[in-house]
């Protein structure tokens, strides 16, 4: 039991002060201890200098800078303290965390902690020694020059090792149980520790034990720097006042107004309920002021980015590398839409939901001074939970909890209450109705096309400065895995798989998968505030694996908050905001397009028709008045020549989803309205080009995350141009296209081109660099799909090969392999020549499957598309052997007829690629232990290049390498 003891004690690094010798020798020390603890006490005057607990090593830790501290002029000497006892009970304001500070700041003790029962032997109680002449005075400030009596249990049966604090550079103190405060000032604590500098934050009015304070006054006196977050709180607390007093009076305070100003701190010098050492803070507040560091809710990051640019070059640590993230990746990837407009129910919805409605009850109210003993006591209404003092001993004012009434309070000189009590407590009453408690995760839910990824952009530009940055992920299926782990690129983490041994041993590809995934939800989801949008979640369940969204978003998100749009009515037990059609008034905004347009009372009527047929949907509305904006027509004409297309019955495209298919039944108006788009599209360019119209065509192919304008226009040129597609509405639509003459849509560049489809509403420009980025509207890639799904697909996978960074394009790569190969229960829907075929795995495919293996952690899917390929691979050679049969079997003049040959060369390349790809295969089964499996494959690698290059080229050598290597880590298991 005791060496479990022990073991208990020494995990609590940084409470108990260790007295006692090593086990060897811990009994006979022990006893000398309690003797001289024993003739100490009867000493009438004792010393400290004779007192083993009062030692330079046990008071404080053997740290040069705390020894410096404690012999400032400002701090008092401590009394002498010695404590008799012979178990201690384990302190309860610490957690081990590697996030909270010891003491803990979130954690509030039980009160009475040192409360014990009759039935406890009497050696376990604390025995005082009298030091003043009251026989226990409570816990005096450390900013005041009054002897205080250390309350710190000491264990003389514990290992004699000196508990050492963890030496810190930084305090911030603050007070309030405003979880925004508490999360401002954990965002402060990660940013400076992310820079180099050791923190400590604390909000002391929630310890609850002497011990806790104790090592809190330690760090306070030993730190380079304090800042101190004045919330409209801090003066209503007597240790937040210490803090400014103190940290004043060092010439080392840093203060941060949150939520206030200098002059409202000012203000309350013309009150007449303040006492002297109220003012002496206000002046040392004011006087500090020097770096204008004042927080609100609109420039949160910019004050925690400017703090500790201040303190890296106080404290010389601009040495200290700052964690850069990758060039190119753009934190939200759209501009901000100036036409947005409505919604401010559901923002101060979703507002309320994740940050609270902003109104609490500070739990601190001013402290009263005691003229006679310079005591300082807090005071607090009888609701709050402020820890006070009373005869030396801590005592919890929970409402319950307090067994004696209060007498003092802190009053004006007229004997009034003070006003800001009696406002602070009217308004807990008035809001507390109100008051709703915060949540991390929040659901907008709503049908396609209503604006959920226009509500999530506005939120995100709004509230960016409450958080040290904004992620933003595509949650389609297919492509949701990857997007979650390019957020490796802004966080500035390696995610990379193991090399061949890892600490001595090989994990397995699960193993190293659920670590990339693990390094990106430990540093998402802490103390630094993050905002993560997943926009168009498909599914609850992950494409690749069918594992659950509980396994990426955990119920714990730290500082970080999540905001899912989706389609979905319903994600896990999330909360959610339900998205409702625009009202009225907003929807003709829209229609009247970006000139916002006047129009006579018919035309307006018109427009009310638009709205009607659209369903009053954010989409439909905004390329309606798109097209009513860039073409010279009127809404009549318009509505005219929209309902005289007819819109083909298609059977089902077979890379279509089930939702895309049932939209585009349910809502034949927008179909018809994005048809006359691309008619315009295909009218205005004539026949000579037609590149803006291709570039949508192909554009619906690519994965729904930006496209680069040269990339899509270099696979918009590989398709073939064909006839008029829409000459049977020419007829019908002439009169439309003779108003649009002078709208200026002629023959133009690529950038033109996609800027083309950026003003008619069917795409739209992004904020990635370097270059013109687009991303096209999910809806317009569905129906574009329909349009066209034979020729637009082989030219978007032959466009793909002149991607220049794979890294800035791997979904777009993954779209094409998903085209080429099929996956799951998907066919393929481009079929390619042999060498298109060869071309293309060994330019797209193999690069793709190494990348997403060794960069981001993606074995199993590397492995299985390189699996997909070999196999197309031997369907080609099979073909090729076939044909070869037939040739032999066949009659003379049946030769003589055909032209078809087998190419050699051809045939050369595919078995060579085969063969590569067997070891490239090897190689990657061999990082996760499959030996026999890629023993297997490198052999038959072995045999091809025997027979096709001999058997001392270098690429069968090396084969012959790799399989030696396999057979030594087989043995070696």
């Amino acid at each position: 039991m005791r060496g479990i003891e022990e073991e208990a004690e020494a995990s609590l690094v940084g409470l108990t002060i260790r007295t006692s010798s090593p086990a060897s020798s811990s009994s006979k020390k022990g006893k000398d201890l309690l003797q001289a603890n024993n003739n100490n006490a009867s000493d009438s005057s004792p010393s400290i200098k004779n007192s083993p607990f009062n030692s330079p090593s046990l008071v404080s830790p053997p740290s040069s800078a705390f020894v410096s501290a404690l012999q400032s002029p400002y701090i008092s000497p401590r009394a002498t303290t010695p404590i008799t006892t012979h178990k201690p009970s384990p302190p309860l304001s610490y957690k081990g965390s590697q996030s909270e500070d010891v003491p803990s700041s979130s954690y509030t003790p039980p009160s009475d902690q040192y409360d014990f029962s009759d039935e406890q032997p009497s050696d376990r109680k604390l025995k005082l020694s009298a030091c003043t002449p009251d026989p226990a005075p409570p816990r005096i400030s450390f900013s005041f020059p009054v002897p205080r009596v250390s309350l710190a249990k000491v264990s003389v049966s514990s290992p004699a090792t000196n508990t050492k604090l963890r030496s810190s550079d930084v305090f911030i103190g603050f007070h309030g149980q405003n979880p925004n405060l508490v999360r401002f000032c954990k965002w402060l604590k990660s940013e400076l520790e992310l820079q180099g500098i050791a923190c400590f934050v604390a909000d002391r009015a929630k310890y609850s034990d002497t011990q806790s304070h104790e090592i809190a006054d330690r760090v306070i006196c030993s730190v380079t720097y304090g800042i101190v977050v004045v919330s409209c709180s801090s003066l209503l607390n007597y240790l937040s006042l210490e803090e400014v007093r103190f940290f004043a009076q060092k010439k080392n305070l840093i203060p941060i107004f949150y939520g206030t100003g200098p002059s409202e701190i000012m203000g309350l010098l013309n009150c007449n309920a303040i006492d002297k050492e109220c003012k002496e803070a206000i002046d040392g507040l004011i006087k500090s002021h020097e770096f204008k560091l004042e927080a609100n809710e609109s420039n949160w990051r910019s004050c925690v980015g400017k703090t500790a640019t201040i303190l890296r070059a106080k404290l010389g640590r601009k040495s200290v590398a700052d964690k850069e993230t990758v060039e190119g990746i753009d934190e939200l990837p759209f501009p901000r839409n100036r036409s947005f407009l409505g919604r401010e129910k559901e923002i101060i919805e979703m507002e309320m939901a994740l940050f609270g409605n902003g109104e609490y009850l500070e739990s601190t109210t001013p402290s009263t001074r005691g003229e006679a003993s310079g005591q300082s006591e807090g005071l607090a209404d009888e609701e709050s939970d402020v820890v006070s003092t009373r005869n030396g001993k801590f005592i919890s004012l929970e409402l319950g909890k307090c067994s004696e009434p209060r007498s003092e309070a802190w009053s004006d000189p007229n004997g009034g209450k003070n006003s800001l009590k009696r406002l602070l407590k009217t308004k807990k009453y008035r809001n507390s109705s109100n008051c709703k408690s915060s949540t991390s995760v929040v659901c907008v839910n709503g049908v396609p096309g209503i604006g959920k990824t226009e509500l999530a952009l506005e939120f995100a530009y709004r509230y960016s400065q409450r958080y040290k940055m904004v992620l933003w992920v595509g949650g389609e299926a297919r492509y949701f895995r990857q997007n979650l782990l390019n957020l490796s690129f802004s966080l500035g983490l390696d995610v990379s798989a193991d090399a061949e041994k890892d600490r001595g041993r090989l994990r397995s590809f699960d193993e190293q998968e659920f670590e990339a995934f693990k390094r990106i939800k430990r540093e998402l989801f802490r103390d630094m505030p993050y905002l993560l949008i997943i926009d168009n979640l498909e599914t609850e369940k992950d494409w690749w694996e069918g594992k659950d969204l509980n396994d990426l978003i955990p119920r714990n998100t730290g500082g970080t908050h999540v905001l899912i749009t989706t389609r979905l009515p319903k994600v896990m037990t999330f909360d959610t905001v339900q998205l409702s059609v625009l009202p009225s008034s907003d929807a003709m905004v829209l229609l009247r397009g970006r000139r916002k347009k006047d129009y006579p009372v018919e035309e307006v009527e018109v427009l009310k028709l638009f709205d009607e047929k659209l369903g009053r949907l954010s989409y439909g509305l905004w390329v309606v008045g798109s097209l009513l904006s860039e073409l010279a027509i009127s809404p009549s004409a318009l509505f005219e020549a929209v309902n005289k297309i007819q819109i083909e019955e298609r059977s089902a495209s077979p890379f279509l989803n089930v939702m895309d298919e049932q939209y585009c039944k349910s809502n034949p108006f927008v179909a018809k309205v994005l048809a006359f788009s691309l008619a315009v599209l295909e009218q205005a360019e004539g026949n000579r080009n037609l590149l803006s119209l291709k570039m949508l065509l192909v554009g619906a192919w690519f994965a729904p995350v930006p496209i680069p304008v040269n990339l899509l226009a270099a696979a918009a040129k590989n398709m073939p141009t064909g006839g008029n597609r829409f000459s049977k509405w020419n007829k019908c639509l002439s009169h439309t296209f003779a108003w649009c003459g002078g709208c200026g849509l002629g023959r133009r560049s690529e950038e033109d081109a996609a800027f083309l489809l950026v003003r008619l509403g069917l795409a739209r420009i992004t904020n990635r660099q370097p270059g013109c980025w687009i991303q096209f509207h999910p809806i317009t890639q569905t129906f574009a799909r329909r349009r066209d799904y034979i020729l637009a697909p082989k030219a978007t996978v032959q466009g793909v090969r002149k991607i220049d960074n794979p890294l800035l394009n791997l979904d777009h790569l993954w779209a094409s392999a998903f085209l080429v190969f099929g996956f799951k229960s998907e066919p393929p829907l481009v079929q390619l020549q042999a060498m298109d075929m060869v071309l293309y795995i060994k330019r797209t495919a193999l690069p793709l499957a190494i990348t997403a293996f060794t960069t981001f952690s993606r074995c199993n899917s590397a492995l299985e598309l390189l699996k997909v390929c070999t196999n197309v691979l031997e369907e080609v050679e099979k073909s090729f052997v076939s044909q070869i049969q037939d040739w032999r079997q066949g009659s003379l003049c049946w030769k003589k007829k055909t032209n078809k040959k087998v190419d050699e060369y051809v045939w050369q390349d595919v078995t060579l690629l085969k063969a590569l790809l067997l070891e490239t295969r090897a190689k990657l089964l061999l990082r996760g232990g499959h030996f026999d499996s890629g023993e297997e494959l490198c052999r038959t690698c072995i045999s091809i290049r025997t027979v096709m290059l001999g058997h001392n080229h270098d690429l069968t050598l090396a084969a012959q390498e790799t399989l030696a290597k396999l057979v030594r880590m087989r043995s070696k298991i």
